[in-house]
């Protein structure tokens, strides 16, 4: 896969170049801020831009703001943007934003190298992944509503591992149940909260979070009574 990078921490830009290249990737361009960024993309073409969210000269949205014109220039261009703490806001702007392939990470992520290097293969294949400290924060400020009411525990539960980005596989194996009842989960939750039903992982986490985010309720993060 072709990566660019966008990051101004020196010790950081070169370890993503190295441990990404170690994992069979080619970096395109690694970029200190975001003021050539549009024209490095142009250039590279590449299949995944990572960027820091906080980038010079203001060290404030940088880097969000310009993942929101990536995504809405390119909505063929995965896009992975890192964070040193939860910014709860920046991540429902990408949310909000139209696109294809996102990944939302705290940068601790990053110290498990195979996870990571899992995940962007991920986010680069088309799956759309927020950091379960991302998740947990984004759902457990909304209120509870009607459509909410309606989901057992154990779809609850199911929800907030589908808003993680998880695979029905690993659903399955986290809750140690089968596949089979993994997606009679995720169609009773769908038709549960009115959502239209898609194949794609990465409409599905969309469709759950933005739901979630303008009025959902919070999953519990415990796997509840099989019901």
């Amino acid at each position: 896969m072709r990566i660019l990078i966008c990051e101004d921490s020196v010790l950081l830009r070169e370890g993503l170049i190295r441990l990404l290249e170690d994992a069979g990737h080619e970096i395109v361009a690694a970029l200190p801020d975001a003021a050539g960024l549009a024209a490095a993309v142009a250039e590279s073409s590449p299949d995944l831009c990572i960027l820091d969210v906080r980038l010079p000269p203001t060290f404030t949205d940088e880097g969000v703001r310009a993942a929101l014109r990536l995504r809405a220039a390119r909505p063929d261009l995965a896009v992975l943007v890192l964070s040193q703490y939860v910014e709860e806001r920046y991540a429902s702007d990408l949310i909000a934003g139209k696109g294809g392939a996102l990944g939302y990470l705290l940068k601790d992520r990053v110290a498990d190298v195979a996870e990571f290097v899992e995940t962007v293969a991920r986010i680069g294949g088309g799956a759309t992944v927020f950091d379960p400290e991302v998740v947990a924060q984004l759902l457990s400020r909304r209120p509870l509503d009607a459509k909410m009411r309606r989901l057992t525990d154990r779809e609850s539960t199911v929800l907030s591992l589908v808003a993680e980005g998880r695979s029905n596989q690993a659903i399955a194996q986290t809750l140690h149940i089968t596949e089979g009842s993994v997606e009679k989960h995720i169609t009773s939750v769908f038709a549960k909260l009115e959502l239209e039903q898609d194949d794609s992982g990465n409409r599905r986490v969309l469709a759950a979070l933005a739901h979630l985010e303008h009025g959902g309720h919070a999953p519990q993060t415990g796997t509840g009574a099989p019901r």
